[in-house]
């Protein structure tokens, strides 16, 4: 048990040594306790030593740092005090080493500062002197000379300083008295000395008690019997080779190892001069560490060395003959470190997790230790390549493990780390240890569309809340920072009535239609939407969407020409010496839907005359099929169907009348000349008024249309451009026939029809819806020009 606690005691005091060496270079604050001090004692007040405030240690985490895992010290953040935790014993802690100090830093994290300080116990006497046997024998050779000097065994006392053993007593005889000698290390030893000659024969042995007194108030005793025995003359003492060995033996040598060989020898013969070795002055942690043959003199090694505990030994030796004579020798050992201690690496702070967009952020504070000495131990500290983290060395063997620049969650949301350790000894011992960094996220990505643009096809006449598409986002980032709400941007043209036409579901990005779409009033329209998250601040992007209407047939074909009313059809003149082929008129009519849909086809369903007149299919001019005979009636009645391409077809009617005519000329024929029979004069003078009026009217219409294009060239500017002719808004000019009633949609379309004056050269020159107020206003598409002029001939 006291080789137990002896050992302890070295080991504490090699760790407050390291501490010591670790700590040099900055003079230490000092503080004083004595062993045995209740614990929770106040030991210091670090506000007034470090010159900061309470508040301050709290915020810059101050904390106490020792060599012990368990620290015995305690900082009270509150107030500032450090605290004993434990009672201390100065004896566990420090064994014989005086004076006894314990090293510990005062840590701040924030910014990092270290204190270096000690904690000085004081000895109390609490522990009584004790001999290492409770009797001694001592031969002394009958002829010795009065004043002769023997050396007695020591008591031990665990106290030190003055508490130690200071002086040692013998009990009343003639012939001794004790004398105190001070070695080298500042202990005493006792020495018994011969005051009066030794006769043997009178007395053969003698029996005195031996008291060590240390100085203590009071003072402590402990008591060792002393048995002297008178010897024959024996008058040659065993004499060493070497009065002083000095060897040296690595920590990691095997037990069993010889460490040293002693060698004495005696002149005498017989019993006097057989010599024998034994250890003096020997301790219990020597005697647990080294063995000695009494025969040979060889010490061997009986238990596993540690330099780092016991760095070296000193043995004293005895040879002792068969007389009782001795002689002394002592062996230095100097135990020589090897590397068997892997580096340590201790954390002191460590934060987790790290914010994706912090720069040169602390993640952890640690220190390293290496117990061995020399280049066994100096270390290296490195990290793996390839992370985006740095090692930087702080003070007093602390390093920091900071961030290099700034991270990203969506790249790498995990870093382990491998912190390696690796000393400079042979071999070299490395030590790991692993750090798991997260990083959490920040709103730092907006969300993004997966498409630049949509394109989304609709059928006009849709039923209201019609799921049109969806639209959908991404966004990187995690958690809130994530959640998307899509919603519909204001339209930029103000004439787009968009939150009645369109909605969308803010949670999944589904688009409907608010109402039904006519395809005759909006072709196509578009408008932005948005995709925000739910971050901090909040972060978007936009999407362009191009709804296309699609045309459905709901219009039936209507007649521009010849306009129908409730009085009387149209009536056309024919000469009855037209050619055959001879243009009588030309049917237009327009359908309000596009494409197939506004494919028109003209059909003679009846006439007066079959056989006399056909129309053309695609273009709708009627034409004499024959001559015109004098048994041909004067009057025709023409009814004529014009049917579009759609699916179901939709058509419309027309009744014509042709009035045959004797003598009447007309820009109308084929050929440009026509020969007059002079018998004619009167159909020549019909002619004449008909040919007044038809350029009267003519006239008017010219006018009409100029007038028209002046006034929409002075409002193109606020107006949408429709291409061909334009027209005014308000009212309907006399030349335009309103068709709001006819078809199933609801807006009004207005056609204007601009012929020349010859019509047999296909004189229809434009044929244009004109939308009021709906227009296409992203794209400013016109109807399609293409599907009229198809269904025209042009």
């Amino acid at each position: 048990m006291k080789i137990g606690r002896e050992h302890r005691k070295r080991q504490v005091l090699l760790i407050f040594l390291l501490l010591g060496v670790v700590g040099a270079g900055s003079e230490p604050r000092r503080y004083f306790v004595m062993e045995e001090t209740p614990s929770g004692t106040v030991l210091a007040d670090l506000v007034q030593d470090l010159g900061l405030g309470v508040a301050e240690l709290a915020a810059r985490g101050a904390q106490v740092v020792s060599e012990e895992k368990e620290s015995r010290l305690q900082l009270d953040l509150q107030t500032g005090k450090l605290i004993l935790n434990e009672k201390l014993d100065r004896e566990e802690l420090c064994g014989s080493t005086e004076p006894c100090v314990t090293h510990f830093q005062v840590l701040l994290k924030k910014p990092l500062e270290i204190f270096q300080a000690e904690l000085r116990v004081g000895d109390i006497n609490d522990h009584s002197p004790e001999f290492p046997e409770r009797e001694m024998a001592v031969k002394i050779i009958e002829n010795s000379p009065v004043g002769t000097a023997f050396l007695l065994k020591t008591a031990q006392d665990l106290d030190v300083g003055n508490n130690s053993v200071q002086n040692y007593k013998i009990g009343t005889n003639s012939h001794f008295h004790v004398s105190i000698r001070n070695r080298g290390d500042g202990r005493k030893y006792p020495e018994l000395v011969l005051d009066k000659e030794l006769d043997r024969e009178v007395q053969a042995a003698f029996r005195l008690t031996l008291a060590a007194l240390d100085g203590g108030s009071p003072p402590r005793t402990g008591t060792s019997q002393i048995r002297i025995v008178v010897l024959d003359v024996n008058d040659n003492a065993p004499e060493f080779a070497q009065a002083f060995y000095r060897v040296q033996i690595p920590e990691n040598s095997p037990s069993g190892s010889m460490v040293a060989k002693v060698s004495a020898k005696d002149l005498d013969t017989g019993t006097n001069g057989e010599v024998s070795y034994s250890l003096f002055h020997s301790s219990q942690e020597m005697s647990k560490t080294f063995e000695l043959n009494a025969l040979s003199g060889e010490v061997r090694l009986i238990k596993t060395l540690d330099f780092e505990t016991t760095p070296s030994y000193e043995l004293d030796i005895e040879a002792t003959d068969g007389g009782g004579l001795s002689g002394k020798c002592s062996v230095s050992i100097q135990v020589v470190d090897v590397n068997d201690n892997y580096p340590e690496l201790i954390i002191s702070s460590l934060t987790n997790p790290i914010p994706e967009n912090s720069p040169e952020t602390e993640v952890a504070l640690f220190r390293i230790r290496d117990r061995d000495s020399g280049e066994n131990g100096r270390t290296i500290c490195s990290i793996q390549d390839g992370v985006p983290f740095t090692l930087e060395p702080s003070v007093e063997n602390f390093y920091r493990l900071v961030t290099d620049g700034a991270l990203d969650r969506e790249i790498r949301a995990e870093y382990n780390i491998t912190i390696s350790v690796t000393d400079l000894g042979i071999p070299k011992l490395t030590t790991q240890h692993t750090i798991t960094v997260q990083v959490s996220d920040i709103n730092d990505n907006a969300p993004a569309f997966t498409q630049v643009s949509y394109t989304m096809l609709v059928h006009e006449n849709n039923s209201p809340a019609l799921h049109i598409g969806t639209i959908s986002a991404t966004d990187s980032d995690s958690g809130s920072n994530a959640h998307i709400t899509y919603s519909l941007l204001p339209a930029q043209e103000p004439q787009l009535a968009l939150n009645s036409l369109i909605s969308i579901n803010a949670d999944n990005g589904q688009l409907f239609a608010l109402r039904a779409l006519d395809y005759e009033a909006l072709q196509a329209f578009e408008f932005h939407v948005s995709a925000t998250d739910r971050g901090s601040p909040a972060l978007s992007s936009q999407a362009l969407v191009r709804i296309v209407v699609l045309d459905d047939n709901d219009n039936a074909p209507f007649v521009l020409y010849p306009m129908q009313n409730a009085s009387a059809p149209c009536t056309e003149l024919l000469p009855r010496a037209a050619e055959p082929g001879y243009l009588v008129t030309k049917v237009v009519a327009v359908d309000r839907d596009s494409g197939q849909n506004a494919w028109l086809s003209f059909q003679l369903l009846k006439a007066t005359e079959p056989g006399l007149f056909s129309v053309w299919a695609h273009n709708g001019e009627v034409r004499t099929t024959r001559l015109l005979s004098e048994r041909d009636v004067p009057k025709h009645r023409l009814l004529l169907v014009v049917k579009d391409n759609g699916e179901p077809p939709r058509s419309a009617s027309v009744t014509l009348q042709v009035l045959m005519v004797d003598g009447f000329s007309q820009p109308y024929l084929p050929l440009p000349e026509v020969v007059r029979d002079p018998s004619h004069q009167e159909g020549d003078v019909l002619t004449l008024y008909l040919v007044i009026a038809l350029a009267s009217v003519s006239s008017l219409f010219l006018l009409s249309v100029l007038l028209f294009v002046g006034v929409r060239l002075c409002r193109r500017a606020r107006e949408v451009s429709l291409g061909g002719c334009s027209v005014p808004e308000g009212h309907f000019p006399g030349h335009l026939v309103d068709v709001s009633g006819a078809g199933t949609l609801s807006q009004s379309y207005q056609y204007e029809v601009c012929l020349t004056g010859d019509s047999q050269s296909n004189e229809f020159k434009f044929l244009k819806p004109v939308f009021s107020g709906i227009v296409d206003q992203n794209y400013g598409r016109q109807p399609d020009d293409q599907s009229f002029s198809s269904v025209l001939g042009m």
